[in-house]
């Protein structure tokens, strides 16, 4: 293969179809979940923009809408809310399990670990039919808070964490991460926090959620599809972005060292976290959505410091780079001013894409091909076999 050929990137070889580094533009499936729109919908979940779903609905009502197919009416939430609230209950062989965690274990790892166990003893574990993957997801999506709460609770409290019973699932989670609820300002931060997770639900064929439809497709179990999500999550170019940007502001401080700072960074070629998109090249509609609420809690709270800094940032990169921050930017500030523990962050994040991943998951199984690409093949030609005696 020519050095030209590799160079090229995109190339055309013979008898085979045209090869896209990372798979990018590839269209390697159908989808009725969510369309990323670069237009002004921004993003679409099953036909909805989500600037409305984010601005009128609450994350209990996405997550209904891309497990069941349809935004639910008064008694479909009120009876999906109850569900949500029965199955928070981790069975206690997970509890055994997050009891004796070393101190240094990785977030991400316990809740890898957790719902590979979960999938050893749910009772539907091998049944793949769409009812069943149904209510897997759902009691997923409640125990998952709850696996995360118990497994990075202080080592001194051994009591098994439950939710309060009369919260929605942003001021749930909200609690169990930071024990904040009730006064205005825990209000003011979950809903917030529900938008967040409305924003981060959904995203079509991201890398986690491809890692997902890859390993349903081979007809396994929800569980497995989940822990492949989780672990493809885990590395630094998916999840874990709002960490880093959140660990920026810190480093940054205050607003008057801000520009500085991150002109320094550009002339030293660093990358700066929470710009850009594969996909969006023009911008990404949830950022715009997720930074009107955090400069808008930044003042609930009498607390602009991180705000402040992050709008000086925003403006040095598009000024310079001409990029345009993603979800992930602004994000950051509103976790920083609820407090939530950073190496959380991205565990936050399964919470709420753990919707998609199960939505995603159904949709393969329903209808499946075991997906099987082929590769590029760069190595030698064709060459003599030599004998073990006479290899020199």
């Amino acid at each position: 293969m020519s050095i030209a050929v590799k160079e090229s990137l995109v190339t055309e070889v013979k008898g085979r179809p045209a090869y896209s580094p990372g798979l990018e533009g590839v269209i390697a499936g159908e989808s009725t979940l969510c369309l990323v729109d670069e237009g002004e919908a921004g993003l679409l979940y099953r036909g909805y923009p989500i600037r409305d779903l984010a601005e009128h609905s609450t994350f209990e009502e996405v997550a209904y809408l891309l497990l069941f197919g349809h935004l639910p009416n008064r008694q479909e939430l009120a009876d999906f809310a109850v569900q949500l609230i029965n199955q928070a209950v981790l069975p206690q062989l997970l509890e055994v399990f997050l009891g004796p965690m070393p101190s240094g274990s990785h977030p991400m790892d316990m809740v890898r670990t957790g719902v590979s166990l979960l999938g050893m003893v749910d009772p539907e574990a091998a049944d793949n039919s769409h009812d069943a993957n149904v209510r897997k997801s759902v009691r997923l999506l409640a125990q998952i808070p709850l696996m995360i709460a118990t497994a990075c609770r202080p080592m001194n409290r051994k009591s098994p964490v439950r939710p309060p019973e009369n919260l929605s699932f942003a001021e749930n989670l909200l609690y169990l991460l930071t024990g904040r609820k009730g006064n205005d300002e825990a209000k003011a931060m979950a809903r917030v926090l529900d938008v967040s997770l409305t924003l981060y639900a959904e995203h079509e064929f991201n890398a986690s959620t491809f890692a997902a439809r890859v390993t349903a497709s081979t007809m396994t179990d929800l569980h497995s599809a989940v822990t492949s999500a989780i672990g493809t999550l885990k590395g630094p170019l998916h999840g874990g972005a709002n960490e880093a940007v959140a660990e920026m502001f810190l480093g940054i401080g205050s607003r008057e060292r801000a520009e500085a700072w991150v002109r320094e960074a550009l002339r030293q070629k660093q990358r700066i976290m929470g710009f850009g998109h594969r996909v969006l090249k023009r911008g990404d509609a949830r950022s715009d959505i997720i930074q009107r609420h955090a400069e808008s809690l930044s003042r609930i709270c009498g607390d602009r410091r991180w705000y402040e800094i992050a709008t000086v940032v925003d403006h040095v990169v598009e000024e310079e780079k001409g990029l345009r921050p993603n979800l992930d930017f602004y994000s950051a500030v509103i976790y920083l001013l609820m407090g939530i523990p950073r190496r959380l962050y991205t565990p936050v994040f399964i919470c709420s894409r753990i919707t998609g991943w199960c939505a995603h998951v159904i949709e393969q199984q329903d209808h499946n091909r075991l997906m099987r690409p082929r590769a590029l093949y760069t190595g030698p030609s064709r060459r003599e076999y030599v004998p073990l005696d006479r290899r020199t």
